[in-house]
């Protein structure tokens, strides 16, 4: 089976340069890789190059000799010798292929102490006494592996606990307050356990592996992942240090023009500082705006210093987040700005009365997105400030002197009434009714003239007399309305007009409900 192997001459094949130039074959002995073949020879292509070396490789140890090996130099070439026996060849086109490989004579010297090991190896897989101190050597190793797993289980658990019940104890803490610090806790002590665990478990499967001729290879190649894994985490560290560096400096500077925007704003907010549109309404979300408009100038001069903005991955998540933000959050920002619109509009502000659309009450909250709004019936609506923009806004408290607000109610009377009769009915019942400003005057007008009867409207402003919720002062000033008329026989009412009623529709004076005091509540079933 020599005699393939042993006739192999030296390739003269022209420079790697004029082959196709295939991957790297590699001739393995004993799961340990000996030589590289590149180029194709007289002999065949490089694939077919390294299976005659194995079988040659094969042969010569089946001889039973002592494994010396050997090498003889041409001047291409390089022929490699198991006791006296050829069993390949190594070219200079397969060294010329291989960047920054040396010359041939240096690659044949690597070459010729990597077969010295595969067949050092080969002798040791077949020494029983070696086999039985790899065993006992791994069964050792696993033992001990098993040992510090166990003890970093337990450790774990104590150390995830004794912090804890020592506060307890010593401090008098409440459980319920450290539940945060606790699993802060647990989780860090469980990511250190994990990785050390799996530290462990590396030191571990890389000892049994060399401990065995034939897992030795397997053994080398997880020492070099861990350290070229290592290596290659603390270069891409040290190559991102001055980009991140640059990063954070910019954002320092953001976070700088920040504070100094909000010490400003924080003035005009306060009255002590005002320019022009700027005022003590429009600072806070002139705030917000400046704010973000800081941050994204911010975040686009560090998008390119940031860790991995270059790459593709980088790249593509950027864009499908921005994706994701233009389809998603469209009414989003409709709803800021309509925000912004209607607060640098100025048509309401928090503490006024208004009315928008059915709903009705004291604004206690502007946002960005929607406005709160107390109706003093027990119920706070909250209405999208995209429904605000898009209809009036009736401000009861914008005209008002003091900051109160405006009392108006109307009435439709007959025209059997005469008109400067219910004028005067209407100022009486505003005149009794406590909270109603005397100056400026109440005054009422003849706001429409219907088929059926004549709509008066009084119009009036509180003062601070009156109740705080508009509603309250409404239902006081309704009810004096209903005295005054009462009193004075005029009813209340425009039906479609079929004729005069009998009797005028009014409560008789004899009537207790009549009188202004208030009566006891009625008891069950009177």
């Amino acid at each position: 089976m020599s005699a393939p192997a042993s006739s192999q001459t030296p390739d003269a094949s022209p420079p790697a340069s004029d082959h196709a130039a295939s991957a790297a074959v590699q001739v393995f002995l004993n799961n340990r890789a000996v030589a590289s073949f590149r180029a194709d020879g007289l002999r065949g292509t490089a694939g077919d190059r390294a299976a005659l070396a194995q079988q040659a490789m094969a042969d010569a140890l089946a001889a039973g000799g002592p494994g010396n090996v050997t090498r003889v130099e041409a001047p291409d070439a390089v022929r490699f010798d198991i006791d006296g026996r050829p069993v390949f060849f190594l070219t200079a086109a397969d060294v010329a292929v291989l960047p920054g490989s040396g010359a041939l004579p240096a690659a044949a010297y690597r070459v010729q102490r990597r077969l010295e090991l595969a067949i050092a190896e080969h002798r040791e897989m077949r020494d029983p006494r070696r086999l039985a101190i790899a065993t006992v050597s791994a069964l050792a190793a696993t033992a001990v592996a098993w040992a510090v797993l166990w003890a970093l289980l337990r450790g774990r658990r104590w150390l995830s606990r004794s912090p804890l019940n020592t506060l307890e104890q010593r401090q008098g803490l409440l459980a319920s307050s450290l539940k945060p610090v606790g699993r802060a806790l647990n989780g860090l002590i469980a990511g250190l356990a994990w990785a050390l665990g799996l530290l462990l478990a590396e030191l571990w499967l890389t000892w049994v592996l060399r401990q065995f001729a034939y897992t030795r290879p397997w053994g080398e190649r997880s020492s070099t992942w861990l350290l070229d894994v290592a290596d290659h985490f603390l270069g891409a560290i040290a190559q991102a240090v001055p980009g991140l560096s640059i990063a954070v400096l910019i954002f320092l500077l953001a976070r700088g023009a920040t504070l100094a925007s909000a010490a400003f704003l924080d003035r005009v907010a306060r009255g002590e500082a005002r320019l022009g549109w700027l005022d003590a309404d429009t600072a806070m979300p002139t705030r917000r705006l400046s704010n973000v408009v800081i941050w994204l100038f911010a975040l686009a001069m560090a998008y390119p210093y940031l860790p991995g903005s270059q790459s593709d991955a980088f790249k593509g998540v950027s864009v499908l987040a921005g994706l994701m933000l233009s389809l998603g959050a469209s009414g989003v920002v409709g709803q800021a700005m309509s925000g912004f619109s209607m607060i640098y509009s100025r048509s309401m502000r928090v503490g006024e009365y208004v009315k928008i659309g059915d709903t009705e009450g004291t604004v206690v909250e502007m946002g960005l997105f929607a406005t709160r709004i107390h109706t003093g019936l027990g119920e706070e609506v909250s209405l999208p400030n995209t429904v605000i923009f898009s209809q009036p806004v009736r401000n009861f408290s914008r005209l008002a002197q003091g900051g109160r607000f405006v009392l108006h109610t109307s009435v439709t009377i007959g025209y059997a009434t005469p008109w400067r009769q219910v004028n005067a009915l209407l100022m009486e019942a505003a005149r009794r009714t406590p909270g109603v400003a005397e100056s400026p005057a109440p005054y009422v007008v003849q706001s429409a003239l219907s088929d059926f009867y004549v709509e008066y409207r009084l119009c009036a402003q509180s003062t601070q007399a009156a109740a705080q919720r508009r509603v309250e002062a409404m239902s006081a000033l309704h009810a004096h309305v209903l005295d005054v008329f009462n009193e004075n026989g005029v009813q209340i009412m425009s039906p479609h007009y079929l004729g005069d009623p009998p009797q005028a529709q009014v409560v008789a004076p004899s009537d207790p409900w009549a009188a202004r005091t208030p009566q006891p509540p009625l008891q069950p079933g009177a």
